[in-house]
């Protein structure tokens, strides 16, 4: 189970930096002036400049993807309830999400800035979740059908 936890976060961290890069090329391009917006200004104040927030921004993208996918095997754990696994799945999401969007100023440092945040987030967790929960069950409904056609009688 380690072993296949360490491959997930290894697959996902990198994914989580070309995900992060995504998003400021969408953002730069959105904003319209020719310019690109590889952090939030906050930060480069924060890290005293470009470079270092972006470093930062970084090594923060390779942890929060290799977190995520890391987490990815408890969809795995078959002897447990959807409810347990997804309550695990998100606390830890959770946990490794807040403190990186903290730092990375992806939200207000206010406490209607990380309500806000928090909201969104949780909007977002669930829009996944039941499309994927939705997909699943579709595929099992159809195995199931398949099943049932072998076995009939006929």
């Amino acid at each position: 189970m380690r072993k296949k936890i360490l491959l997930r976060c290894l697959i996902g961290a990198p994914i989580g930096l070309a995900i992060s890069t995504l998003i400021t090329i969408i953002i730069s391009l959105t904003v319209g002036d020719g310019n690109y917006y590889p952090v939030v200004p906050e930060l480069v104040s924060d890290c005293g400049n470009e470079m270092n927030a972006v470093l930062l921004q970084a090594l923060l993208s390779l942890l929060y993807g290799a977190a995520w996918a890391g987490a990815s095997v408890i969809w795995e754990m078959e002897n447990w309830s959807i409810l347990l696994q997804t309550v695990t799945h998100l606390v830890i999401c959770s946990l490794a999400t807040f403190p990186i969007a903290y730092f990375m100023r992806w939200m207000k440092h206010t406490a209607s800035g990380i309500l806000l945040y928090f909201g969104i987030f949780f909007a977002i967790y669930l829009i996944i979740w039941l499309s994927q929960y939705s997909s699943m069950k579709k595929r099992v409904e159809e195995i199931n059908r398949k099943i049932h056609e072998n076995n009939s009688p006929g």
